[in-house]
């Protein structure tokens, strides 16, 4: 082993030698490789670009509905308009307070609870009101019994101001005494009445029939005079029987829009489901800064799945078609969501927040609409107008705002 060492170390001084001899890498190599690697850095990007647009970020697009006749029946009523809005409750927002002060005992609900009108809400500590309450009946009840003796003293003075025994003065006095007795009672009495009103105020009741959509404070707090948007809040509810949906309608439209005519809701969350309705209330400013009018529309038909505040795509219709007669169920689709390449025609189809290519085979155009023989089966969610660079798989959002 030590006669080896020496011949390694050569070995390991002769393999760190530089051949001058060599021959020296040409320029033009050089530039080549800076090419290849610029070009590969390049490509890296865009594959990085595609792949967040195909799997991270989330596109806008316009979106409408395929639709199914069935033989023998009319032709749904084609968009007008559409807009992005949100659920709202008829009666708006209920916020309950109290009238009086107190510390919070009790609450009898929850968040998602249903309430009948008069339902008990929350409860506050009474000892206070109670006390107040059981005070005043006292002191009336010391009035009555004065008032008792009173009305014997005011009987002897009549008698014997009769008989000359008692002068006028005294008995003036005695019958005044008595007038100012029943004055006592009646302010006692008020007194009572109104400390029955604050005791029952310990008690917050829902004013109508409705669901809790939030509860402001928290056992223990003190509850201040209020109830309206403020630090006298202590629930928050919405009446649901009759629900809304809200949207902002550019001035350039409002043509299009008038009381009674038939719309669609189709909430962000459940784009499969629609709900008929119809336009209730245009308010009667338009917003100066935006240049919109705010438009509601009663929903018809509401269910569990529409919640206040929900995001909706609401869709003005126009007037209905004539009626179909005879053969089999047509589908339709808007115009503008059928498209054309080199394979033949295809639509997006907007599935799960997703795009799906869809190969179609169309027929007559029918207006707005045209018939689509084979690929769809009616209730599709279809990209519509120019929409370039999508991809299959492309994650995608109804776009907001008026179109």
């Amino acid at each position: 082993m030590a006669a080896e060492s020496p011949r390694n170390l050569r070995d390991d001084l002769q393999a760190l030698r530089i051949d001058r001899g060599a021959p020296a890498a040409s320029p033009r190599s050089g530039r080549r490789g800076l090419v290849l690697g610029i070009g590969a850095v390049l490509a890296l990007a865009l594959l990085g670009v595609g792949a967040w647009a195909l799997f991270g970020g989330t596109r806008e697009v316009e979106v409408a509905y395929a639709s199914r006749i069935e033989a023998g029946g009319s032709a749904p009523a084609a968009p007008v308009l559409s807009g992005s809005g949100y659920v709202v409750t008829a009666d708006k927002y209920i916020s309950v307070g109290t009238r009086i002060p107190g510390r919070i005992e009790k609450f009898f609900v929850d968040e998602a609870d249903r309430v009948k009108a008069g339902d008990p809400l929350v409860q506050l500590d009474d000892r206070d009101y109670r006390a107040a309450l059981e005070s005043t009946r006292a002191r009336l009840a010391v009035v009555r019994a004065n008032a008792q003796l009173h009305k014997l003293e005011a009987d002897r003075k009549v008698k014997l101001r009769a008989e000359n025994y008692a002068s006028q003065s005294e008995l003036d006095t005695a019958q005044t005494q008595i007038r100012v007795d029943q004055a006592q009672a009646a302010q006692l009495e008020a007194e009572i009445a109104q400390s029955q009103v604050n005791l029952d105020y310990t008690v917050l009741r829902a004013p109508t029939d409705g669901v809790i959509l939030a509860k402001l404070k928290e056992v223990g707090e003190m509850a201040v005079p209020g109830g309206f948007a403020g630090s006298g809040e202590l629930i928050r509810m919405a009446n649901l029987t009759e629900l809304r949906a809200e949207v902002d309608v550019s001035e350039a439209d409002l043509a299009r829009v008038r009381l009674g005519q038939k719309a669609q809701v189709v909430p962000d969350a459940y784009p499969d489901k629609r709900y008929a309705a119809s336009v209730v209330k245009l308010y009667p400013q338009v917003n100066r800064q935006k240049g919109t009018l705010k438009i509601e529309v009663a929903i018809e038909s509401p269910d569990d799945a529409l919640l206040p505040d929900m995001s909706v795509r609401i869709h003005f219709l126009g007037d209905d078609q004539s009626p179909q007669t005879g053969g089999p169920a047509l589908v339709l689709a808007p115009r503008s969501a059928i498209r054309s390449d080199a394979g033949g025609s295809y639509a997006w189809i907007v599935s799960d927040g997703r795009l799906r290519r869809q190969a179609l085979r169309t027929g007559a155009n029918q207006g707005e609409q045209v018939v689509v023989v084979e690929g769809l089966s009616g209730g599709e969610a279809l990209v519509v107008g120019e929409a370039p660079d999508l991809a299959e798989g492309q994650r995608v959002a109804p776009a907001k705002g008026a179109s």
